[in-house]
């Protein structure tokens, strides 16, 4: 069977990537997204290897595309300047994107060597940001961990509803990240 005339793998790829934001992660089903195509179920194979496969993609998808947006959030920026605009953009990315962030978590082969490289590539740039502080490699590594868990959990936070009060999110993650950066310029002091 030969695959239907204007559907591509790109633009598979983003009706999936529209029904995780939309109706969430856990809605992307093989079904849903034929329907979404106006395609029958088996013409997706043509394309990509059964939901494992599209959850693959898409968890790929979502690290690069959360690597870039951190990338250039950061670019000509050093320091606190650039932290706090990675936390914005990781912040944005999520709102922006909250199924294809989720995806990245759902990745049927964790070890896969382009997710593995990407997320290597995401790594290297966070310790890259993080060298003007007075860190270990050791601390510098426990420091993305916490920037990474401040984010997701800021994010997750949000997306659940959990921030009511009448302040701006935005004002409390920066505040928060700032605290966590006043942290790290104390860290050696501590020890």
């Amino acid at each position: 069977m030969s695959p239907r005339q204007g559907l591509d793998r790109s633009a598979l790829l983003s009706a999936a990537v529209q029904i995780a934001d939309s109706d969430g992660f856990e809605a992307l089903t093989l079904a849903a997204l034929a329907k979404r195509l106006d395609v029958r179920s088996p013409s997706l194979y043509n394309h990509i290897s059964g939901l494992p496969g599209l959850r693959q993609e898409l968890a790929l998808m979502s690290v690069q595309q959360l690597g870039l947006a951190l990338t250039e959030a950061a670019a000509d920026r050093t320091g606190d300047e650039a932290i706090q605009a990675i936390a914005a953009a990781y912040l944005s990315f999520v709102r922006q994107h909250p199924g294809l962030y989720e995806a990245s978590y759902h990745a049927p082969d964790l070890n896969e060597p382009q997710l593995v490289a990407c997320k290597t590539a995401l790594l290297n740039m966070l310790l890259h940001t993080l060298q003007p502080y007075p860190l270990t490699e050791a601390q510098a590594l426990h420091a993305v961990r916490g920037l990474r868990s401040l984010c997701h959990g800021f994010a997750s936070v949000e997306a659940q509803g959990g921030f009511g009060m009448d302040f701006s999110p935005d004002d409390s993650l920066r505040l928060t990240i700032a605290a966590f950066l006043h942290g790290l310029r104390h860290l050696s002091e501590d020890v």
